[in-house]
């Protein structure tokens, strides 16, 4: 019997990671699931392992700090099996760039920059020799544009995008068939907007997505060797206006957005 591939998903206690892991899990991946919160990896794990008969592991870490990078890394470089590494771990912050707390900022960039760089480096150094698998990048429909309030979000997202393609173009470059993944979803209904603090109301309900309805896409996309997955057809139309704008009417765009934010604060 051949080998169960294992799939690595990093911030998998909840929303779309965990969802991650339900349809990995449902294919016949073994899991290594990576957050903060080992207790919900455990039940997470347990309760996947008992359904589809797979292997669960879990693996506390914080991607932030580099003796957790580097040990989570290490765990994907040795993985005989590895099969997939899902880079999902992410938090968003609202607020202006100068008012928020530079502590928040520099997280951001460590958790979606420079875990995203070290662990698809680890995974590529793994799945590249065997020439197969494949990363899938947790992007955002934000990548494509600039927003007032939001910058560090925009820009880690916009660098992830730039460094997946790169990274496409370079496996091209050495014929392989390891496949990366830029996913790119637009409002998904998770905890995440609820840790970020942000009511939900104003945005239209046809605009929510479901995380089951996200990875699906993202995995029917990857089985396709898509580079780029946008889920929803309206989010693939909002990212075909925001490319065909100029720079300078996407934020002139922002700036309302944001002008029309703080005082409904006030």
């Amino acid at each position: 019997m051949a080998e169960r591939k294992l799939a690595v998903i990093t911030g998998a206690s909840s929303g779309i990671g965990a969802m991650f892991a339900r349809k990995l899990a449902a294919r016949g991946y073994d899991l290594l699931l990576v957050a903060r919160r080992e207790d919900r990896l455990r039940s997470l794990a347990v309760e996947l392992a008992e359904t589809y008969r797979v292997s669960g592991a879990v693996l506390a870490a914080d991607l932030t700090d580099d003796a957790g990078r580097e040990r989570v890394a290490e765990r994907i470089r040795s993985a005989s099996n590895l099969g997939l590494l899902v880079n999902n771990a992410g938090f968003g912050t609202l607020g202006f760039f100068a008012d928020v707390d530079v502590a928040s900022q520099l997280q951001m960039h460590r958790l979606h920059v420079l875990a995203t760089m070290h662990l698809t480096h680890a995974a590529l150094a793994n799945l590249i020799p065997r020439g197969e698998g494949g990363v899938i990048n947790v992007s955002s429909v934000a990548a494509f544009g600039q927003s007032a309030g939001s910058v560090s979000y925009c820009a880690t997202k916009g660098w992830m995008n730039a460094f997946t393609a790169s990274i496409c173009a370079e496996l091209e470059v050495q014929e392989s068939a390891v496949k990366v993944q830029a996913l790119c979803p637009g409002f998904t209904l998770s905890e995440f907007h609820d840790t970020l603090g942000m009511d939900r109301s104003p945005i239209p309900q046809s605009l929510w997505m479901t995380a089951d309805f996200v990875v699906g896409e993202s995995l029917r996309g990857f089985d396709e060797g898509k580079l780029f997955v946008i889920p929803g057809w309206r989010y693939k139309l909002i990212v075909m206006f925001m490319k065909s704008l100029p720079g300078w009417a996407l934020r002139k765009m922002s700036a309302r957005g944001a002008r029309r934010y703080r005082k409904q604060k006030a």
